[in-house]
């Protein structure tokens, strides 16, 4: 069936004809309501990710966006790479939106088909990091994260990429790779686990040789950690880079030296209070594209997920490749304020829940 737009109507109605006679109608009594354009969402869930249940989740995205003229289809993952497909075919299929409800690493499969394309990137975080979504304001509740979704507002992000493979929040090697390769052998999950993984590796860890070479200047040095940072921290608010925007064109770097175990393991703390520049063991920069060169191969993580690579690693950033649906606001971090503030929100959330049980 033809629909018209009324404008379109109400000028057909003013320039009508019998014989040579023209004569004109007006229907401006009849008030017509607004046409709602209509969108297509696909929702991705990983049922697996993260502490929580996904019970419900696609009932409550899928009532809560039909209100704003989204029709959502679902579709759930069984393993690794099935989100950047389902995504690619939604690119295929004309989907408007992509949402990716699940951890960092489901939000990386999908950011990975939609780059490039006109396709956007909703998230829900359902993950036990959420770095990419807190570090873009986004809620990491169900609900509230939809009602960003409805509200339509966008902005064009880069991403990295590391021996090819891309990341949008973190890439990292040394300790903080070491403590993933262990975390993703957990049948366990959440931060309490993450905490475990992380003080059982430290009393044994070896920290490695780095060659660093990037903005024309080689760097050699022992260090516990080598984070190359598109967004500002790793997840539960765990601030390695505080600085680090996502749409700068820039990778922000992290080394952090090996000093004895008592001097590391303070640079945790700086790392949580949001005030790790300032540590002595700390050395940071921003570039473009970097080189590191390890003796042999070994772990690596991108965005949380682990990975081994060669000795050399060859990282680059991509300048404004993916469209993120995002609250539109950005607050810089203020040490020990801006993680404060965020676990009291959290605790607020986890209370809220509760009572809707």
């Amino acid at each position: 069936m033809l629909t018209l737009p009324p404008s379109r109507i109400n000028d057909i109605l003013s320039n009508l004809r019998y014989g040579n006679k023209s004569f004109s109608l007006s229907f401006k009594f009849l008030n017509f309501a607004p046409v709602m354009e209509t969108k297509k969402a696909l929702l991705i869930i990983n049922p697996i990710s993260g502490t929580g249940r996904k019970k419900g989740l696609a009932e409550r995205v899928t009532s809560r966006l039909a209100l704003v003229g989204i029709n959502v289809d679902t579709k759930l993952t069984t393993g690794p790479g099935d989100a950047t497909d389902f995504a690619r075919q939604a690119i295929a299929d004309g989907y408007d939106i992509v949402i990716a409800a699940g951890g960092d690493g489901t939000v990386n499969e999908t950011a990975i088909a939609l780059c490039g394309s006109d396709t956007a990137l909703g998230i829900i975080p359902c993950g036990s990091g959420n770095g990419l979504a807190r570090h873009m304001n986004i809620p990491v509740d169900v609900d509230e994260a939809v009602e960003i979704i409805a509200a339509g507002k966008s902005e064009v992000c880069d991403h990295g990429s590391a021996n090819g493979h891309p990341f949008f929040c973190t890439f990292g090697t040394g300790f903080d790779a070491a403590v993933g390769h262990k975390f993703a052998q957990s049948k366990e999950r959440g931060l309490m686990t993450y905490v475990k993984s992380t003080f059982k590796e430290y009393y044994s860890y070896v920290p490695d040789e780095y060659i660093i070479k990037a903005n024309g200047e080689t760097l050699t040095e022992r260090a516990f950690v080598v984070a190359v940072c598109n967004a500002s921290q790793y997840g539960n608010n765990a601030y390695i880079a505080p600085h680090a925007s996502i749409n700068d064109g820039l990778l922000d770097v992290t080394v952090i030296h090996y000093g004895n175990k008592l001097t590391t393991a303070l640079v945790g703390i700086d790392l949580m209070a949001g005030s790790i520049e300032h540590n002595a063991l700390i050395h940071t920069f921003r570039t473009h594209d970097l080189q590191i060169i390890r003796k042999s191969a070994g772990p690596v993580h991108i965005d949380g997920e682990p990975m081994v690579f060669d000795a050399e690693i060859d990282i680059h950033c991509h300048d404004a490749r993916l469209r993120i649906l995002t609250p539109g606001s950005h607050t810089p971090i203020r040490p020990v304020l801006t993680p404060v503030k965020a676990i009291f929100e959290d605790i607020a959330r986890s209370v809220r829940h509760i009572f809707k049980k």
